[in-house]
């Protein structure tokens, strides 16, 4: 092409700006071009969720969606009362991006320390990675927001299955906890519990 193809390209960058909405996505094809070899749209809610009586959560990773090789995402969903159960994340840090409802956070730091948050539609929040925390749902509807992680799998661990996981003798050296009650923890994940 010629330089002057380029005269009239604007001398600052534009971010937001008004312009013709585009046509229908057939239009915008290029002729032989064939398809990509991955797909880069997953529909999030098209997939199944995991159900619980608390409420639901949907996990997108590159199990389900080859293209995120960097990222995994749940869309969490909390009904009245229940909270999404203490937890952890091995693998990465947390985002989070509040879209309805109201709730609670505690993130427990190492040193006794924690600390406790509210959350309103809109709101972002952070989680160290393998730092534990559960979210409350604190309203009368159902809470709903994604979480974020950059890695290309899920990966959670909850105070539940790590007690009923790791050997008795360990835990009881460490929080004194008879086996009695041990072995009333079920092994069964369930990341939504009911109020």
């Amino acid at each position: 092409m010629p330089e002057s193809a380029f005269a009239n390209i604007p001398k600052e960058e534009l971010y937001i700006f008004e312009s013709q909405v585009p046509g229908p996505l057939d239009a915008d094809r290029v002729v032989g071009a064939g398809p990509v070899p991955m797909t880069y749209s997953h529909r999030l809610m098209d997939q199944k969720p995991i159900e619980t009586k608390g409420g639901r959560v949907r996990i997108v990773d590159s199990s389900n969606f080859p293209a995120a090789k960097e990222i995994t995402a749940a869309l969490v969903e909390v009904e009245p009362g229940g909270m999404r159960e203490l937890h952890w994340h091995p693998n990465s840090d947390e985002l989070q991006y509040h879209i309805a409802g109201e709730s609670r956070m505690t993130v427990y730091a190492s040193s006794a320390n924690a600390g406790t948050f509210d959350y309103q539609p809109g709101d972002v929040a952070y989680v160290p990675k393998s730092m534990p925390h559960y979210i409350e749902n604190t309203g009368t509807t159902t809470l709903r927001y994604l979480e974020l992680w950059q890695s290309d799998h899920f990966a959670d661990v909850s105070l539940r299955q790590w007690l009923a996981f790791t050997p008795y003798e360990l835990v009881r050296a460490h929080l004194n906890i008879d086996k009695s009650v041990l072995e009333k923890v079920s092994t069964y994940k369930t990341p939504v519990v009911p109020a």
